[in-house]
């Protein structure tokens, strides 16, 4: 918790700007959302908290049902650790003596999980676990696809899991592999076909593990994107979804069954130009590495361009009465990287300020 910029039950118009406003109502149906598409599979949910980078939120997750949660940096577990959540899977390759001090730091105060894709890096790990007294969960991490870290399936991934169940300081639990690279296609046919694809080599890669006797019972995968096809795959028993909680402008233009649950508050700054608005949130507020954000509310507005700190919006209609001191509402096409570029969250429930939240992964880059 941090000092509040503006009381409780301020109108969520009179707040300073640019601020980045989240509809709590709406973050609390979308968790409620997917634990009910849950509630009658063996998958459970274990949701990324690089989306939404902080402690209440999580405990929000796993109060509706799940498992534990995702980290994508030692910077976000520790943050989570910090905020009394204890079971935590950091869903990358933690490299170098000083990433893995810290990894084997936080095995003594929470039940830490990583994933891990080559054998010297497992023997590393288990070195300072050993010598600290400590074990550390590992999850084989599988390229099931995406060709970023992992495994490859089979064979490769069925040696590294008996490395790792030999190397002392260290628990095999299971596999992970994500299919990052099919959240976003547009064809429904085509992501769900693909997807039971990853998700076949992911869980057939398990079936292998376990036929040498190893611990095998986690397999871990799926995003926001894929959640409904991942999730429902036979074998799979952990999802990996973290955008669903607030949404973003392209997961919406996706049709996913969510609400956008987070937007960015501006001000209008000048009109000179009958057609043109200029607002107070550029590239140091707002994301546009998926594409410009869209303005909400006013038909016919469109971003058409971001400086460092103006957005440019057009008008189709010239008697759209904006002038300088409205706001209005921006949806981020991307979430996760806009909610890194701020200190907090201003949380409103029916248009009202609830609370203020600090945004305590912010920046957890390392």
């Amino acid at each position: 918790m941090v000092a509040l910029v503006e009381p409780p039950g301020t109108p969520v118009l009179e707040l300073d700007t640019p601020a980045l406003v989240m509809d709590i109502g709406k973050v609390e149906a979308n968790i409620a959302r997917m634990a009910a598409f849950l509630a009658d599979k063996t998958c459970k949910l274990r949701p990324h908290v690089k989306t939404h980078k902080t402690a209440v939120l999580a405990h929000k997750q796993i109060a509706a049902g799940a498992v534990g949660m995702c980290a994508a940096k030692l910077g976000e577990a520790e943050m989570l650790v910090e905020g009394g959540v204890r079971d935590v899977l950091v869903a990358n390759e933690i490299i170098g003596p000083k990433k893995i001090a810290r990894l084997v730091a936080l095995a003594r105060h929470s039940d830490i999980m990583v994933a891990v894709d080559e054998a010297d890096n497992a023997a590393l790990i288990g070195a300072a676990a050993r010598a600290a007294g400590v074990t550390v969960r590992v999850l084989v991490d599988v390229n099931v696809g995406q060709n970023r870290c992992g495994a490859e399936p089979y064979e490769p991934a069925r040696r590294l899991a008996r490395q790792v169940a030999e190397t002392a300081g260290l628990r095999l639990c299971g596999v992970m592999g994500y299919e990052g690279h099919l959240v976003f296609l547009p064809d429904r046919e085509e992501k769900g076909r693909k997807a039971r694809e990853a998700m076949q080599k992911l869980t057939e890669t398990a079936a292998l593990i376990r036929e040498d006797g190893l611990e095998c019972g986690i397999v871990s995968g799926g995003g926001t994107g894929t959640h409904e096809f991942t999730a429902a795959y036979p074998g799979v028993t952990e999802l990996q979804a973290g955008s669903y909680i607030t949404m973003d402008g392209r997961y919406r233009d996706l049709g996913m069954p969510f609400d956008t649950a987070l937007t960015v508050l501006a001000s209008v700054v000048s009109r000179q130009r009958p057609n043109t608005v200029i607002l107070d949130v550029g590239m140091k507020a707002i994301s546009h590495e998926f594409g410009l954000p869209y303005v909400l509310g006013v038909p016919g507005a469109k971003v058409t361009r971001l400086s460092e700190e103006h957005g440019i919006v057009e008008l189709e209609d010239p008697s759209v009465p904006l002038r300088p001191g409205d706001r209005v509402f921006l949806l981020p096409t991307h979430g996760d990287t806009t909610i890194n570029l701020h200190d907090r969250y201003f949380v409103v429930r029916d248009g009202v300020l609830e609370t203020v939240w600090d945004i305590a992964g912010r920046g957890k880059s390392r």
